[in-house]
């Protein structure tokens, strides 16, 4: 079926509109989302190791190694989702089945809400392990910056991916309701008829009974006054 306006975007096959896609908060929103992984996983390759005065390089984060990992598994599939979802965006209004747009916004609550709270996970352990980390043990002054940059733009990632989920919801609603109105058939069956088949194209068959009137019936009551009955010849 054609799908138009299903799940908060137009009539399939239309005309991509950029400016009009730009200026949406789902749009803007996956933009800083895909900005703030590339922030959170470049700070910690390119500063968030120092070494001690050897060729082993140290996590800035209370040397655990751990917490740097996780910081970039997170930021770099943040940054290629973003990229995946925003090319998916510009897709979405060529699809003209429901139920692939429905098995799409559903991809996306799963995955954001998902990132969310992996975002949130490791906001915490971030901040937890740099408040952990001495400066007596690593020289600071190389990395705190970094350090720094990946927790707070951690936290800025909360909130764009849980914007996102937001957004993804109120699609997923938008085109629940709009499926209500829908007229394609549901599974194997056969579209009701509401009215009667026609024989030819543009007449209904009506029997020609259905529009006899019944016979007049001549009774005493009915005669007006004076009305003699006319002889029979």
């Amino acid at each position: 079926m054609d799908g138009a306006g299903s799940f908060g975007a137009g009539r399939a096959g239309s005309a991509f509109d950029p400016i009009a896609f730009v200026k949406q908060p789902q749009t803007i929103l996956r933009v800083l989302a895909w900005i703030f992984s590339m922030v959170v996983f470049a700070s910690i390759i390119n500063e968030g190791y120092v070494n001690m005065g050897s060729e082993r390089l140290h996590c800035v984060f209370n040397k655990n190694a751990d917490a740097c990992n996780y910081g970039i598994t997170i930021g770099i599939v943040a940054f290629l989702a973003s990229v995946f979802f925003l090319a998916l965006d510009v897709y979405f209004p060529q699809i003209s089945s429901v139920k692939d747009r429905k098995r799409a916004v559903l991809l996306e609550i799963v995955f954001s809400g998902f990132w969310t709270f992996l975002w949130f996970v490791g906001f915490c352990f971030l901040a937890n392990q740099w408040s952990r980390t001495s400066p007596k043990e690593l020289p600071l002054e190389q990395a705190s910056d970094a350090a720094r940059a990946a927790i707070a733009f951690s936290f800025f990632s909360i909130l764009t991916w849980a914007g996102l989920t937001v957004c993804a919801v109120q699609r997923f609603l938008l085109g629940t309701d709009m499926t209500l109105f829908s007229t394609e058939p549901m599974g194997d069956q056969a579209p009701k008829q509401p009215y009667p088949s026609n024989d030819v194209i543009g007449q209904t068959t009506v029997p020609v009974n259905a529009y006899q009137s019944p016979p007049l019936i001549e009774t005493v009551e009915t005669r007006p006054p004076g009305y003699n009955i006319p002889p029979a010849f």
